[in-house]
């Protein structure tokens, strides 16, 4: 597995995942629990966000306590529709970061990405970005949207997203080899319909009720 791929294996994580992949377990559940995933991974993917001291008073003492720098603004880029799950999640964590949409579908046939809608912060040069989708699966989605988002000169650039296939993997980080890609999960393979296997389905359609 290349560097820059990070796998996110913490056990509430891998749990809560698993009670996403049951075929049973219905949307209101679905919400949720991506929702509180991606929570836990916007803790593991803001890692590296770096503090400074500030003094302050506690009842007890006075004291140089640490505090986020506040040159380090956040995007989170979602790619639509599915991605609305994890950043919803991730905005509880962090309801100061800016939002920033994509709108890209694929096309049944080729499996290419179309964008339809692209929109992010004026300021976003300024910023880092986070491009959030739940799946990689053939890594076409990914790669068009990520490089979308290069084009608006942004700090840095990781990607997030819950499962990852092999050949969504290799397709990413061939044509990114310079963003970081963090995953919670990586299954074995894609079937002859670009889905990933064992997967957990449409994400859309289990977010949102629709098929």
């Amino acid at each position: 597995m290349a560097d820059q791929v990070i796998l996110i294996d913490h056990p509430l994580i891998q749990h809560k995942l698993t009670l996403m992949r049951k075929a049973e377990t219905g949307t209101a559940a679905f919400r949720t629990l991506i929702k509180e995933i991606s929570l836990l991974l916007a803790y593991e993917v803001t890692r590296d966000l770096p503090i400074k001291y500030e003094s302050i008073k506690t009842p007890i003492a006075s004291m140089n306590a640490p505090v986020l720098a506040q040159d380090k603004k956040l995007v989170i880029v979602s790619i639509q529709r599915a991605g609305q799950g994890i950043l919803d999640g991730m905005l509880e964590l962090m309801p100061s970061a800016r939002v920033g949409h994509i709108g890209l579908y694929r096309d049944p046939k080729t499996l290419i990405p179309i964008e339809y809608y692209f929109k992010v912060p004026h300021d976003v040069e300024q910023r880092d970005v986070l491009v959030v989708d739940p799946m990689l699966a053939t890594g076409n989605t990914a790669v068009a949207a990520v490089e979308r988002v290069k084009s608006t000169n942004p700090m840095s650039i990781k990607f997030v997203c819950l499962l990852a296939a092999p050949e969504g993997i290799e397709h990413f980080t061939t044509a990114h080899p310079d963003v970081p890609l963090y995953a919670a999960a990586i299954d074995d393979h894609l079937d002859e319909h670009g889905y990933i296997v064992p997967g957990l389905g449409d994400v859309g359609d289990r977010l949102f009720g629709t098929k």
